[in-house]
């Protein structure tokens, strides 16, 4: 379906879309939800204190106590149990954007959503730049197959459709997050710091919608 063919971002059809595309958790035995939890917990704590790119997953594994084998069953690779942590901060905001308070949630004119979210995609972005870049980058065209860059596309598919009448929503949209991918941001914040990079995005933002900045 084409951005274009919705209702606009308030509506129901449009936040059915989006449901659909927002990954719950699967469901799991009590003994594997506590396991993952020890993993997951280990592997926060080993990247906050080394960095991503220095943990091995035997190191993981070692610091969470599951065996290696159980770690690569559960997680495939450290994209993998990258991916799984970032995991619960990504449908948090995507449950902002779909029920939450205005201007990211919906209630506010679409021009204002779409500057609302790139503030909060981009506040996100910089927190965990190290671990997006790994699940972006774990394969050619890694970023574009994650479940979550299609919900985000589509998102500003719809309030673009809305806020920008007869423009290409569906590539605009793309042409918005890609100054938002893990990859250029950590080179753009080699020569400048995060508040900076952050207002940039935002007057991009304004620009295209015609937002108040």
């Amino acid at each position: 379906m084409n951005a274009s063919e919705t209702t606009g971002p308030q509506s129901g059809s449009s936040r059915q879309l989006l449901h659909l595309l927002r990954e719950e958790p699967p469901k799991e035995r009590a003994d594997a939800a506590r396991n993952r939890q020890k993993v997951l917990a280990a592997a926060a704590k080993l990247f906050r204190e080394e960095g991503v790119e220095a943990v091995s997953m035997d190191a993981i594994a070692a610091e969470a106590g599951v065996g290696k084998g159980t770690l690569f069953r559960r997680f495939g690779d450290k994209s993998g149990l990258v991916a799984a942590l970032l995991d619960d901060q990504e449908r948090l905001l995507q449950g902002r954007i779909i029920s939450g308070p205005p201007p990211l949630g919906p209630g506010a004119p679409a021009a204002e959503r779409v500057v609302a979210f790139v503030d909060a995609y981009a506040a996100y972005l910089f927190e965990n730049l190290d671990l997006l870049r790994v699940s972006e980058t774990a394969s050619p065209g890694a970023r574009y197959r994650i479940g979550a860059y299609r919900f985000w596309h589509l998102h500003l598919a719809i309030l673009l459709a809305e806020a920008r009448p007869g423009c290409d929503a569906d590539l605009v949209a793309h042409a918005l997050l890609a100054p938002l991918g893990a990859e250029h941001a950590t080179a753009v914040l080699h020569e400048h710091d995060a508040e900076r990079v952050g207002a940039a995005l935002r007057d991009l933002a304004n620009a295209l919608v015609g937002a108040r900045p």
